[in-house]
């Protein structure tokens, strides 16, 4: 009787072991292989190599003791999706993950990316450590993977969370390639469907009751940076606190990038500031509802842009003559309010991170959190957050209250008769130096909060145009800098470049175009929005002799004529002559998109009535 051999077989979902014979051919043992696995003959590869190169062929003349098959062999199988050329590694599925992901989820295009990448740390050759030759390696110059703690704290600045791509390596990596791993979301809630007793408050049960949740503070952030393109996008936004003296809001619209400075980290590229209608006071905001808020979003998506965060202001002037403002936010404080902490986790949940590892097809957020407050110097600095999954999960589920009078502790909700809440604990450190475990009512807001660098590029980034005479931002009649015609007019008569292109690329332009209520472009401007994308000055061209140009032209036209006959009759001059890009025409063209039953706005400017 033949000698029988064990050869043990690799697939994505694990190692099985095959019994066979030296002198059984290769076609023998394939269907056997087959049979195992449960494949249809033609359903897979095996190879000899990792890097699928020599491919054991369904042969009936080749034995496996020819192919040179010894007892104890590890050998590659590779379903027929994953067979041929390319790359195991490059779908951003890891196989463990078959089971539990939901793969039919789009991620973002940052996250599809950084799943096909590397990741390692690599490092040159020590001279003084390394006694290998140039093509050697040892432990001192061995690539480090990308969630090496050791590597991130050694970093200028230490770096105290790894990146979300780098902690799903982690969890990946090793000899169960993380089969038995699953990103599950937490719940607060009690599971439905349980019929062995009544409903809470009335009975309740192990099966359907939630876990107790014990705050970690999170090792891993969706988003490693934050950038503004350049200190203009920020100085606007500050202007209206520096005229006011009031805090003020906003929205942050931009992009996910790459962030080389961690491994496989993501950035937010900041490109404009949406201010929402609002009222603002010296301690206190106030958000009211805008009717404009899903136009906003469609427009940012066709420029490219999309909502990755908010900030707000929390700044006080300390001297005015000096330009210094206080320094609140610090260690000895608090550096996010536990009410605003509810805030960041809300807004994250609004926006949450598709994601293909998790069963529920997100997991996270990478919706980020901006402060512009004072600095250890007394100057006015940025300041990025997130807040972790558990603060998202606890916020979701209204189990998360604010304390009135100590804004850097949170109070975890007590159950009642309408919410069953699961008990919250913090780990803490007594007076002796022991971890103690204690009861999240109240509990410090620091567990909940994950910091994120925020800079400003050597080299500033425009994805919109930069003026000295800027169209106005909305939302800020209080200061007297209102949307219309009339400001459409100004601000076309003080840029009088050219390049079309550059006059018309401004965020806040292009929302007054699509969202004024006398002529709302927002059926007709995606050509122009193509053109700001792109940066191409033909496709702008093109727009320009559109109807729709020409209409805004003389509504721009009347707006100016109007204010200029009101100036003159009381002697106050007359405003700067119209650019050339300002056509004279003997009649008013109107859109076939434009209520021309409606009132021209320069017949109601109580601004220029004297």
């Amino acid at each position: 009787m033949a000698e029988s051999i064990i050869i043990r077989v690799q697939s994505p979902d694990g190692v099985k072991r095959i019994t066979a014979t030296k002198r059984e051919t290769a076609a023998t043992f394939l269907k056997k292989v087959a049979k195992e696995f449960g494949f249809q003959n033609n359903g897979f590869s095996v190879y000899i190599n990792r890097n699928k190169t020599g491919e054991i062929t369904a042969s009936s003349n080749k034995s496996l003791n020819l192919l040179k098959i010894k007892h104890g062999d590890l050998l590659f199988l590779f379903p027929s999706s994953l067979a041929g050329p390319s790359s195991e590694m490059e779908t951003s599925i890891p196989p463990g993950f078959k089971g539990f992901g939901a793969p039919n989820v789009v991620e973002d295009e940052i996250d599809q990316y950084l799943s096909k990448q590397d990741g390692k740390i690599y490092r040159s050759r020590d001279p003084q450590l390394c006694r290998h030759g140039p093509l050697g390696k040892c432990v001192h110059c061995v690539p480090l993977e990308p969630f090496d703690e050791d590597y991130l704290n050694h970093l200028e600045p230490p770096v105290k969370h790894m990146s979300f791509h780098a902690y799903i390596r982690k969890l990946t990596g090793g000899a169960d390639k993380g089969k038995f791993v699953a990103l599950e979301n937490i719940s607060c809630k009690i599971k439905s469907g349980c019929e062995g007793h009544l409903p809470w408050p009335n009975g309740i049960c192990t099966k359907c009751q939630p876990s107790a949740i014990t705050l970690n503070r999170q090792k891993y952030r969706h988003v490693d940076n934050i950038m503004f393109e350049n200190h203009t996008v920020a100085d606007r936004f500050l202007d209206f606190w520096r005229k006011t003296g009031n805090q003020h809001f906003g929205f942050l619209y931009g992009r996910y990038t790459e962030h080389k400075d961690i491994p496989l980290g993501i950035r937010a590229e900041v490109a404009a500031i949406y201010e929402p209608p609002q009222i603002g006071t010296q301690n206190s905001l106030e958000l009211l509802e805008d009717p404009k808020a899903e136009v906003v979003d469609e427009i940012a998506a066709k420029l490219g842009l999309r909502k990755v965060g908010w900030i707000f202001t929390d700044l006080v002037s300390e001297d005015t003559r000096k330009g210094t403002v206080r320094y609140s936010r610090n260690k000895d404080t608090y550096f996010l309010s536990s009410e605003e902490c509810i805030t960041a986790g809300d807004f994250q949940n609004k926006h949450p991170n598709m994601c293909r590892l998790s069963p529920d097809g997100h997991f996270g957020s990478k919706f980020v959190t901006a402060v512009a407050t004072g600095g250890p110097d007394n100057q006015v600095h940025f300041e990025g957050y997130q807040v972790s999954n558990q603060c998202m999960a606890l916020v979701r589920d209204e189990c998360l209250l604010p304390c009135k009078d100590a804004p850097e502790l949170g109070y975890a909700k007590e159950s009642s008769s309408e919410q069953y809440v699961p008990d919250v604990f913090y780990k803490d450190v007594d007076k002796f130096g022991n971890e103690i475990t204690q009861l999240a009512r109240p509990l410090p807001v620091e567990y909940l909060i994950i910091d994120i660098t925020t800079t400003f590029p050597k080299d500033p980034v425009y994805t919109f145009s930069i003026s000295q005479n800027p169209f106005p931002i909305e939302n800020r009649d209080v200061l007297g800098e209102t949307q219309d015609f009339h400001s459409l007019a100004t601000y076309l008569s003080q840029n009088t470049s050219s390049v079309f292109l550059d006059t018309i690329s401004d965020f806040h332009l292009l929302l007054f175009l699509v969202t004024n209520e006398v002529m709302p472009l927002q059926d007709s401007i995606s050509l122009l929005l193509e053109a700001v994308r792109t940066r191409n000055e033909e496709l702008a061209q093109t727009w320009k002799r559109s109807e729709q140009w020409a209409t805004i032209e003389q509504l721009c036209n009347g707006a100016s004529l109007f204010a200029q006959d009101g100036v003159q009759q009381h002697d106050h001059g007359s405003l700067k002559p119209l650019p050339p890009m300002f056509k004279q025409r003997t009649s008013l063209s109107l859109s076939s998109s434009w209520d021309y039953r409606r009132e021209l706005p320069y017949l109601a400017l109580p601004s220029l009535c004297i």
